[in-house]
């Protein structure tokens, strides 16, 4: 399966540094998508998994596609649980800003800031602060765990 896209896409870019290695956040290609995490872990672990085809809906996709793309999504989820730990775990699949398909899972804790609020009702110059960029060390431990858990489940 490949990235197809004619028009200028945020994900499909995204994609393409993943293909040409420099995407820094990338933790495992699958058959539908690609696991990267959040450039920004205001939540830790906070993960997207983007389709490899380039569509803005889920409807749209092949029957087989769609059901291996929430197959593996779900995969992608339980990884997220088993290496973060969160009290619960958000999905959302919006594309209103990325008219690409592609999952966030949002990992959420006990202590989180704001527990009763949801990820895009929190200030974006808040959640997407540079102090929530983490580490290249700190990347690299969170890209281990998941990438961990992702192999056991696969």
């Amino acid at each position: 399966m490949r990235v197809v896209s004619r028009n200028k896409c945020f994900v499909c870019d995204r994609i393409r540094l993943i293909n040409d290695c420099k995407n820094k956040y990338f933790v495992k290609e699958m058959e539908s998508g690609y696991v990267v995490l959040c450039d920004f872990q205001y939540f830790e672990g906070y993960t997207i998994f983007l389709s490899k085809t380039h569509t803005n809906e889920l409807h749209k996709l092949k029957d087989t596609e769609r059901s291996l793309f929430l197959e593996e999504m779900a995969i992608v989820a339980e990884a997220v649980i088993n290496a973060f730990h969160p009290k619960k775990l958000n999905y959302e699949l919006l594309g209103n800003s990325d008219s690409h398909i592609h999952w966030h899972l949002i990992p959420r804790y006990r202590n989180d800031p704001k527990p009763e609020t949801a990820i895009w009702a929190i200030d974006y110059s808040e959640r997407c602060h540079e102090k929530y960029k983490p580490s290249d060390r700190k990347l690299k431990q969170m890209k281990k765990k998941l990438l961990f858990q992702l192999n056991k489940l696969v």
